[in-house]
């Protein structure tokens, strides 16, 4: 099983690291440990960490950097919209191929705040239909039920796990306003077809890329192609800000729906303190309009601590991105020797992968026996996005959703993935490998 890893991080006082993804959580900072659970819980994962070698889908560490920006925040006195989120917004969906970037509380807001924009620039109707793919984080859906919408499921691709662009045009009906791709866990959907395809029905395009960032389609970077993207920056994503989403868009219109509808519903005259300028020659007009509401809007704003952190892990995004790409190709060399009975991620000419996470599917029988073995050993997974057969969606999709969409089916009870971030190390990589093969039986591959 490899050498008994840390109980509590090693630490100095340049760097806080926070692991126990799912379970409670430990910072340790300053050659300290504060602790951030009760005292009993955070005994108990120390002993039963103290065991085992952990290995995390992923890992939060807070650097120089990010201590640093988070330093000046602080001395600023200022929470609300300001300096970093400003900077953070700009420079991240230039990245993307963007003009405009929104950051909001997280992910989900975000799609939540796409989708009621258009519903307001295109004056969609109750009833109307957002075509998503059959595999996706239930976010995806959710924010279309919420608005009011009809999801309208297309299956995907059975090596990319991506909405099949082969099977849109045939679930397109007359109430169709929107095809929402999701880059799903590092990878670009095949929007070269799809934007072919919204453009023939004039369709608006949200691309879902909460789990994929820094990556390219034939070029291009995510987040460039539809009207609008969202991006998230969620624990274990490639930027980790606790909580926290964006939206990135060429439309300025659409930019500054999405910003009213973050903060309220506000008039879009004043939407931070800093348009309270007295100097401004309009400055009694905004006095007069700042407490003016144009639509039911939403507070899903985030702080500066967040944005801090966030434009800190920005400046590094080059490395994170190469980290994760490496420690996926050495587990895609070193699991090549299963392909009878494991598939790995896919590489594709057209695309960039940039790998939040390395995703697995047992090509033989149910995948919970083996998720099971590696959770025993401290490897920590996630099911691959079901969705098909959640609870909550039986009444709408019915009971024979197996058939209709069974790609998704496969995958249901045969996809999860584990982690590949930037912060594992040889013994990790090591470990993983060691494990996967004792399970199936086999040497393990160096």
């Amino acid at each position: 099983m490899g050498t008994s890893r840390r109980a509590i991080l090693p630490t100095d006082r340049n760097t806080t690291r926070a692991t126990g993804i799912g379970t409670g959580l430990l910072l340790a900072g300053g050659g300290e440990c504060e602790l951030m659970v009760p005292v009993s819980t955070a005994r108990a994962t120390a002993e039963a960490q103290a065991t085992r070698h952990a290995v995390n889908v992923g890992e939060l560490v807070l650097g120089p950097t990010e201590r640093a920006y988070l330093q000046q925040v602080i001395e600023s006195g200022r929470l609300s919209y300001g300096p970093f989120t400003k900077k953070f917004e700009s420079a991240f969906a230039e990245r993307h191929g963007c003009q405009f970037g929104c950051f909001c509380c997280s992910g989900s807001a975000a799609l939540q705040l796409a989708i009621t924009a258009l519903i307001e620039q295109r004056g969609w109707k109750p009833g109307d239909e957002v075509l998503v793919p059959s595999v996706t984080f239930v976010a995806t859906v959710n924010v279309v039920l919420q608005a009011g919408l009809k999801p309208i499921l297309v299956d995907v691709r059975p090596d990319t796990y991506t909405m099949d662009p082969d099977l849109i045009e045939r679930a397109i009906t007359p109430r169709t306003r929107c095809l929402m791709p999701v880059h799903l866990l590092g990878l670009p959907a095949d929007m070269g077809p799809m934007v072919e395809i919204a453009d023939k029905h004039r369709l608006a395009i949200i691309e879902d890329s909460c789990e994929t960032m820094f990556a390219e389609y034939q070029g291009r970077p995510v987040g460039s192609f539809g009207d609008v993207a969202c991006f998230s920056t969620y624990v274990a994503h490639f930027l980790v800000t606790g909580v926290g989403g964006l939206t990135t868009t060429n439309d300025p219109a659409l930019a500054r729906l999405i910003r009213s509808l973050m903060n309220h519903g506000r008039d879009g005259i004043y939407l931070s303190i800093d348009d309270d300028r007295r100097d401004a020659s309009n400055f009694h007009e905004v006095v007069d309009r700042r407490f003016r509401f144009e639509r039911v809007g939403f507070s899903y704003r985030c702080t500066e601590m967040e944005a801090a952190i966030g434009l800190a892990q920005l400046e590094s995004c080059d490395s994170i991105i190469q980290a994760r790409r490496d420690n996926a190709a050495e587990f895609s060399r070193r699991l090549a020797d299963l392909s009878d009975v494991l598939q790995i991620p896919v590489a594709l000419d057209d695309r960039d992968h940039a790998h939040m996470v390395y995703g697995l599917v047992v090509k033989s029988g149910p995948m919970k026996p083996l998720v099971h073995f590696l959770e025993d050993r401290g490897i920590e997974t996630r099911d691959m996005l079901p969705l098909i057969h959640q609870p909550v969606y039986r009444e709408w999709l019915g009971p024979e959703v197996g058939e209709r969409f069974p790609v998704a089916n496969r995958l249901w009870d045969r996809a999860f993935y584990i982690g590949c971030h930037q912060h594992l190390d040889d013994a990790d990589r090591d470990h993983v490998v060691s494990v996967i093969h004792e399970y199936f039986g086999g040497a393990t591959k160096h």
